[in-house]
Order: structure tokens, then sequence, then C-alpha cells
């Protein structure tokens, strides 16, 4: 039986590493094996990208350069990790995938949207999630969280950026309301870990 893959999407600081962890938590109690990822990352090749992606030492990189290490990055974790788990019937849960790129490459950078396309597929290796839950905050409140501790590469664009971000995001899940779901990011944690729930009660009964 083939798995099942959820990805989580938002700007920064909206919550997702802390909700991934919840999720994964909650999907291993019910008896799945869950295979929890992030990215950029998740083997060797693609955490040293994600060090050259997010280091603020690397300020000149252009926005060309930044998406095909994105994309580098992302065919070696779903050649690597993602494929054999999924065809062993785990649940793979990522934070982050092509939703992203489209999100802060087309979105947020202004690359052309339709480069941006051709690139993930590319390096989604056509992979598709089963389920994307975008988890929703204000611009303001997100860019207050993700900066507390200091800002890498990405974070250190600025609250519009972030804003445009979530924009893009918003638009994709009125795109495809049937993959992606916008998930209220505000309130207590529970309470968001129990919304991301109920938007993947369909998929999981279906599992």
């Amino acid at each position: 039986m083939r798995g099942v893959f959820i990805t989580l999407e938002g700007a920064d600081g909206c919550g997702k590493t802390t909700q991934a962890g919840l999720l994964a938590d909650a999907l291993a109690a019910r008896g799945r094996e869950v295979v929890r990822l992030r990215e950029p990352g998740g083997t060797p090749i693609s955490e040293k990208i994600r060090a050259l992606l997010l280091d603020p030492a690397n300020a000149e990189m252009c926005p060309e350069c930044e998406l095909m290490l994105y994309e580098a990055s992302r065919a070696q974790l779903v050649r690597q990790v993602i494929e054999p788990a999924l065809a062993r019937g785990a649940v793979v849960l990522c934070d982050r995938f092509y939703d992203s790129t489209r999100a802060y490459q087309a979105g947020g950078r202004g690359l052309d949207a339709g480069l941006v396309a051709t690139a993930n597929r590319l390096g989604s290796c056509e992979l598709v999630p089963d389920r994307t839950l975008v988890l929703d905050l204000d611009p303001q409140t997100a860019y207050a969280r993700a900066t507390v501790g200091g800002a890498d590469r990405m974070e250190a664009e600025g609250v519009a950026f972030q804003g445009r971000v979530r924009e893009s995001f918003r638009r994709l899940a009125a795109e495809e309301p049937a993959r992606v779901r916008l998930v209220d990011a505000s309130g207590k944690k529970g309470e968001v870990t129990a919304r991301l729930l109920s938007a993947l009660s369909d998929l999981l009964d279906e599992a």
C-alpha cells in the first residue's frame, strides 16, 4: 500500500516546525510510521545545500541560483528518502516542498511563474503531495516570531517580502482546494494541531 505524502507550508514564523512535530506525534499515536522531513534538507547533500541557501553571508546570491539550489536539494530528497518511504506505506510529513518555491521565488522574488513551475516539476521529480496544509498567520505577527533570535538569509528580506509570500500561498489554496487547505495558525498550539488533523481527516480515513 502506497503511503501518504503531506506537506506543511506557510510564511516564516507561522509555526510550521512546531506543528510538524505535534502532527507527527499525533499520527504516530495512531500506529502509522511517520517520516518527518524538512526542506531544504533531509539528506547529507540536501543539508549542505540548505547551509548555502540560508547563510546570511551569501547575500549576493541571485534569484536564479537560489531557485536551482532549492530544486537540487528537493530532487535528492525525493529520490533518496521520500519515494522509498511512500513505497513502504509510511506517512511522509515534509516541512515545505515545491509550493514554497512558488511562493518565495515567484511570489516573493518575482521570478516568472511559468519558469518556476517548470523548475518545480524537475526538482520534485513530478511527485505531488496528497495534501498540503498552509498555516496562515498575519505577516507582522509571523515575522516577529521568525526573527526573535535573529534572521537567516530568507527572513532578512523583511516583512513586505513575507507578506507577498503569504498572499501567494493564499492564492494557491484558492486555486487548488482539493489538495491545498488553508489553516488558521493563530491561537494555542493544540488548537492549531486540531485544525490540521481535521484538514487531514478525509485523507487519513482513506489511507
